[in-house]
């Protein structure tokens, strides 16, 4: 079956004896943990992510910066979960040695938002596994501090849902349309499955 990211996206794809270390693109979603809308919300077909989900950008953008041979393209950050696009093995920097440009979906792109503090690049290019429960670790301890000292809304045992959900990119065709799926996410939000509305909640 061709690959459709409006339905593989909710489940793991991942290919026994995988390296996922390999130098490759990966479509991931994470997703908060009763699909609880702590980032932001959706007006008018675009994302006005909230100071918690500014604080999830920039831990993602700075995934790029803790480990080498990461670049992060397209990514959106919606209400309860965030889409993204890694790449690994690229050596993080293009042909004519500088880094690719950021490319981010959606209105939390220009912010300004300060990149974390702290963090030393690790030695060896990671696993996506590793990325990510890295920035699963980061923002739950920064959105902890959050609820503290700015009385951000707690969430209920964990932060983000335990596993996560990614797909990988096999060609350049599959990279353009998973783009434009990101891209337009906002847009289709009234209908998205994790829409807590939609569901009822």
């Amino acid at each position: 079956m061709p690959y459709d990211p409006e339905h593989h996206h909710r489940r793991s794809v991942r290919l026994p004896g995988y390296d996922y270390a390999h130098a490759d693109a990966y479509f991931v979603t994470v997703v908060a943990q009763d699909r609880a809308c702590l980032f932001g919300e959706v007006i008018d077909a675009e994302v006005r992510v909230s100071e918690a989900g500014l604080v999830i950008e920039s831990w993602w953008r700075y995934l790029a910066g803790k480990f080498p041979g990461v670049m992060m393209d397209v990514f959106v950050v919606m209400p309860n979960h965030l889409h993204g696009i890694v790449l690994i093995g690229t050596g993080g920097q293009d042909e004519g040695g500088d880094q690719r440009e950021m490319l981010v979906a959606g209105p939390g792109a220009d912010t300004g938002a300060p990149l974390p503090a702290g963090g030393v690049s690790e030695p060896v290019t990671p696993s996506l596994d590793t990325i990510v429960q890295w920035f699963k670790t980061m923002t739950t301890n920064d959105y902890i501090r959050g609820v503290k000292t700015d009385g951000w809304p707690p969430f209920s045992g964990r932060l983000w849902q335990r596993s996560y959900h990614e797909h990988v990119i096999r060609n350049d065709r599959a990279l353009d349309r998973i783009r434009a799926y990101i891209a337009t996410k906002p847009v289709r939000w009234q209908d998205d499955e994790e829409n807590p509305e939609r569901l009822g909640r």
